[in-house]
């Protein structure tokens, strides 16, 4: 499993201009030149956050990308499956059937099962961090999701 350079750097692009300070936001340049990416891609990433809800432009010459809501309801998690998609999606099997048409163990897959608790558990945590637990500089943000992985999972209460 591995994290693609999408995910890396538009989760980059969204927390630098989450951590801006600029009113009329953070220009394409800008964001090129922080994070030694080139204009095109950044230009890609920003418009993938955009249209997902998660940036808005404003416009001029001076305009730039500002967060369309506040850090802290900014799921993490959605974030990166908008920008890359999940570690393990139900069209796996399908994706990776072998040189057959179906994989041979479509009815009966001990590795698949295993997929989905790690999919399972990754979305657990992911679900709980929002764009602002990642605000701070590392040392913070390192003890904000340690205590995240701390808490457990809400259960539904049973009683009525």
């Amino acid at each position: 499993m591995k994290i693609t350079a999408q995910e890396e750097y538009g989760l980059r692009i969204l927390l630098r201009v989450a951590r801006s300070d600029q009113e009329e936001g953070i220009t394409i340049q800008a964001l090129s030149e922080v994070e030694g990416l080139s204009i095109a891609y950044v230009s890609k990433l920003s418009r993938l956050l955009r249209i997902a809800g998660y940036l808005q432009s404003t416009p001029g010459n001076k305009g730039g990308y500002l967060l369309a809501m506040p850090a802290s309801q900014i799921n993490i998690n959605q974030v990166l499956k908008i920008l890359g998609g999940a570690l393990f999606s139900k069209k796996f099997c399908e994706d990776y059937p072998g040189s057959e048409k179906l994989c041979t163990n479509s009815v009966d897959c001990s590795i698949r099962s295993l997929w989905q608790m790690i999919q399972l558990t990754v979305d657990q945590l992911l679900d709980k961090v929002s764009l602002q637990d990642l605000i701070s500089q590392e040392q913070a943000s390192t003890d904000i999701l340690k205590l995240i992985l701390t808490i457990p999972a809400t259960k539904p209460s049973l009683k009525a």
